[in-house]
């Protein structure tokens, strides 16, 4: 059988196991749509987008909602509820879903910014 071709059940109907393929790649050009609207959420203390600096860790589809784990460049950062909130907002506007954000665990480092972003504050790593 080959790549392109679904899988099926003895009745010749699609088998519920298998995603079709194009909905993982509506996915991957979602999520392209949802990480460039990202990068208009600034933190106002360092003038960088949360792409740019690496605050958003996981984005995760599902066909009515997105999960957003984000975060923070210092645990009581004072913007954090409106970074939050934008990054909300951003995302449910982009994916045209409902979106939640999930505060992840790790701390934030220098080293998870994008590299030009990175380079720009004078860290080269």
């Amino acid at each position: 059988m080959s790549n392109t071709e679904a899988k099926s059940n003895a009745e010749g109907k699609p088998s519920a196991s298998v995603e079709p393929k194009v909905a993982l790649n509506e996915y991957a050009a979602l999520e392209e749509k949802v990480r460039q609207a990202l990068r208009e959420v600034y933190d106002p203390e360092l003038g960088m987008s949360v792409i740019e600096l690496g605050l958003i860790r996981k984005l995760e589809f599902s066909p009515d909602s997105v999960n957003v784990t984000m975060i923070l460049t210092t645990p009581f950062c004072p913007y954090g509820p409106a970074l939050v909130e934008q990054v909300r907002q951003k995302t449910q506007e982009a994916a045209e879903r409902t979106a939640k954000v999930t505060m992840g665990l790790e701390m934030w480092e220098p080293s998870m910014m994008e590299d030009q972003a990175a380079a720009n504050w004078g860290l080269y790593y």
